[in-house]
């Protein structure tokens, strides 16, 4: 094993300058709303409801003590002030209400008219043109940039990359404009670049987070952003002379067929968005401390535990048809894979067991550091067994119900599912489903460990496929 990142998320800072409504006012929506609806602005209106579109991020939109927060709440909320003026009636003003879906999901739910409105910095590529109306302005003048970690080879063209793997987020314009870099490399008679679209969970900040930890070796990412989360990722280096694209706008996008909405939201972005007050330091003094919150482990001993413990995560893992990778994830998570370690509560060892769960599961000695981990795969399998037992949940969303059920507990698991199908969202998935009913009921605790979990995974497995290129080489 090369080496890995422990990461800690930072906590939510004051918020203070944006009155935002509860989560109630946002999350509790009218079933009709996720019906197939594609009018334009007067039928909005007559409805009283706005869908938009989000991703569930650090950025865009999380919960915070069960609180809708983030740019594109902050910007939602605005504009939904802007879209009621001179109304006083609250039964007669039209309510945002946001329907969070995958990023690759973005458009089409809004083509499928299960929303109105993206709302996301959407780049208006001219392919994008074709299939929507954007309405521009949120941030002008973008340029997507190459950053690396620190400690990666510097590279000075596009041509020294020929070859090499630049992760990007699945579906973006990134991949687009990379692809299309790659044709041009081509025409010069040179090896394109590999461009590797990430798992579909992850975000573009997410991505930069495995950049920062020398998981990944290079993302393409639009240069606000990277300014933006270089403040708190201190491993990384924005490489400002290569560029994808440059002078970009973005923006909100709409269906084509609904140009009275595009001209709406255009003039509020004309009106009242601020470029530069909520992208830039608004965003990190409301959300994020200014703290050093990322320890990397020394090498040696990263690789000492992972040394000695995987075969008893490989063994065990096995015999209950898990991945060993995520079950490594969820201990390192848990104890940084140190079997010395006990909680406050009593919680022992690599998978912080409870002795009782541990007696329950048949093992006694938790201090032996192959009963531990074999313990906690056995709860693990016993959770999916009693508690995340339907048949077509995809794997990695199996897994990260799991997870969440092993932090949160079952019953808790029961509630926060049950809410998601009030909700109108899929109890059968957690990101940006249920994941939005657990920020409601136990806060940030549960959603911060499972996408620490999953993202220990996600490096996990990109370490040991670097050691694998390295060995063919």
């Amino acid at each position: 094993m090369a080496w890995l990142v422990l990461f800690a998320l930072p906590s939510a800072a004051v918020e203070d300058e944006v009155e935002l409504p509860e989560s109630s006012d946002l999350l509790q929506f009218p079933f009709y709303i996720r019906e197939p609806f594609v009018g334009d602005l007067p039928e909005i209106k007559e409805r009283k409801i706005i869908r938009a579109l989000v991703t569930y991020g650090k950025s865009d939109f999380h919960l915070a003590d069960g609180r809708p927060l983030g740019i594109q709440i902050e910007l939602l909320h605005l504009y939904e002030k802007f879209l009621n003026q001179g109304i006083r009636r609250d039964v007669e003003k039209t309510k945002v209400k946001i329907v969070p879906v995958h990023f690759d999901q973005l458009i089409p739910a809004l083509e499928a008219g299960r929303g109105d409105v993206v709302a996301a910095f959407l780049t208006a590529t001219p392919e994008r043109k074709k299939q929507l109306r954007f309405a521009l302005g949120n941030a002008e003048g973008v340029n997507e940039v190459l950053v690396s970690n620190k400690d990666a080879p510097k590279v000075n063209s596009w041509e020294e990359l020929s070859g090499k793997k630049v992760y990007v987020m699945d579906g973006s314009s990134y991949a687009e404009h990379l692809k299309a870099l790659n044709f041009t490399l081509k025409m010069r008679g040179v090896k394109p670049i590999k461009v590797i679209e990430a798992d579909g969970n992850l975000l573009s900040e997410d991505i930069l987070e495995l950049v920062n930890a020398g998981v990944m070796p290079y993302t393409i990412i639009d240069d606000y952003k990277a300014h933006l989360w270089e403040k708190v990722f201190k491993d990384i280096r924005i490489n400002e002379q290569l560029t994808t694209s440059r002078n970009q706008s973005l923006g909100w996008a709409v269906r084509k067929t609904n140009p009275k909405l595009q001209e709406n939201l255009q003039e509020f972005v004309n009106k009242q968005v601020k470029q530069g007050s909520l992208l830039g330091n608004t965003l990190l003094n409301r959300y994020f401390d200014h703290t050093a919150w990322i320890n990397r482990l020394a090498n040696s001993e990263d690789r000492m535990r992972f040394n000695r413990y995987v075969p008893f995560f490989k063994k065990y893992a096995n015999e209950y048809d898990f991945d060993y990778l995520a079950i490594v994830a969820q201990g390192y998570q848990e104890s940084g894979l140190d079997n010395t370690k006990v909680s406050h509560r009593g919680a022992r060892g690599i998978m912080q067991l409870l002795p009782s769960t541990a007696k329950q599961m048949g093992y006694s000695d938790l201090s032996d550091p192959e009963q531990n981990i074999a313990a906690g795969i056995k709860y693990l399998a016993w959770l999916r067994t009693h508690y995340i037992n339907e048949e077509g949940i995809e794997d990695s969303e199996r897994m990260a119900l799991i997870w969440a059920a092993y932090n949160a507990g079952p019953t808790k698991m029961n509630k926060m599912r049950r809410l998601t199908k009030e909700m109108n969202l899929d109890p059968n998935l957690w990101f940006g489903n249920v994941e939005i009913a657990a920020g409601r009921i136990i806060g940030r605790e549960t959603v911060r460990y499972v996408s620490n979990v999953y993202k220990y995974y996600i490096a996990y497995t990109l370490a040991l496929d670097l050691e694998g290129d390295r060995e063919e080489e």
